[in-house]
């Protein structure tokens, strides 16, 4: 890899991949920008020899993304003690759901930093959540190894400890996954999320349970900055109570099927504004969780009305 100013392509591919390791590290979209730009800023204020000397600048450049995402995930368990209610990751809409006209500026502008991340399995709003559970140690030596297949002698330098080491946090890390549940194929997925939307859409109980799972649980993430369930609601009759209670207190409120984080899902928009971002688990026909978004923070790549009108 050559140097960083080579060109403005190479630059480019080196910030997208930055991103995407620094998102699926922290969960969040602001703070992986922010760790890719100071380690730019980083890199543009060593000297031109010593820029010389760095044989791969982009191997350097993960490595320094990657100590200051190890910084900021033990920074934040402290502050996510603080948080309102339940924290959870920022979630990421589908580029290619734009409409014509939103396309068209973001492509005459400057790459959206949301827009430039891979959603694969790796960023689904279930594996983030899980990922969260992790030790700082175990989540960096995971996702450096098991999804960008980064050797452990170069995340030995990352984490400062033995490759033997990165790889025990990189198999405790995959423990903590659990067992893979059976796959559920994209298209069933979004025939159990549609069915979901027309029955919150008719404020249908009976139905909303059962495409519930019994033991169900609903995580709603509003930060103190809007109205949300500040613990986990648990159980498919609660939780169908609680999403018509939500459509009451929101008359005109409008579900969008949309792509979240690259699996099924739904976004509940009111004169044009964007107020949940719902991401689903679905295993055997059926919701096993729920995961909204309603910190308006979290929800800045979904503005701008830039989402299609729901098809009726």
């Amino acid at each position: 890899m050559g140097t960083v100013g080579d060109g403005t392509e190479a630059t480019a591919a080196e910030r997208r991949q930055l991103l995407n390791v620094a998102y699926r590290l922290l969960g969040s979209v602001t703070a992986a920008e922010d760790a890719v730009q100071d380690a730019y800023a980083r890199w543009y204020a060593l000297p031109r020899s010593r820029q010389d000397e760095i044989r791969s600048p982009g191997a350097w450049l993960t490595t320094v993304t990657s100590r200051m995402c190890l910084d900021v995930l033990g920074s934040a368990r402290v502050r996510r003690e603080r948080y309102v209610g339940a924290w959870l990751p920022e979630p990421l809409p589908d580029r290619t759901e734009r409409d014509d006209a939103t396309r068209a500026g973001h492509l005459s502008g400057p790459a959206d930093p949301a827009d430039l991340i891979v959603l694969d399995e790796s960023v689904t709003m279930a594996f983030l959540v899980v990922m969260e559970a992790m030790t700082p140690a175990e989540r960096v030596a995971f996702v450096l190894h098991d999804v960008f297949r980064y050797p452990f002698v170069e995340i030995a330098e990352i984490l400062d400890r033995t490759p033997a080491a990165c790889k025990q946090l990189a198999s405790s890390a995959r423990r903590r996954t659990g067992a893979a549940a059976a796959p559920v194929s994209a298209a069933d997925r979004a025939d159990v999320v549609r069915h979901l939307k027309e029955a919150w859409e008719t404020k249908d109980i009976p139905a909303l349970v059962g495409l519930l799972n019994p033991a169900a649980v609903m995580t709603a993430d509003g930060g103190g900055l809007t109205g949300a369930a500040l613990r986990p609601v648990e159980g498919s009759e609660r939780i169908a109570r609680y999403m018509v209670a939500i459509a009451d207190k929101a008359p005109g409120l409008e579900l969008l099927e949309r792509s979240v984080n690259g699996t099924p899902g739904l976004v509940a928009r009111r004169d044009g504004v964007v107020l949940t971002v719902a991401s689903f688990d679905v295993s055997d026909g059926r919701v096993t969780r729920v995961w909204a978004v309603r910190n308006p923070e979290k929800l800045r790549p979904w503005a701008g009305g830039d989402q299609p009108e729901s098809v009726r």
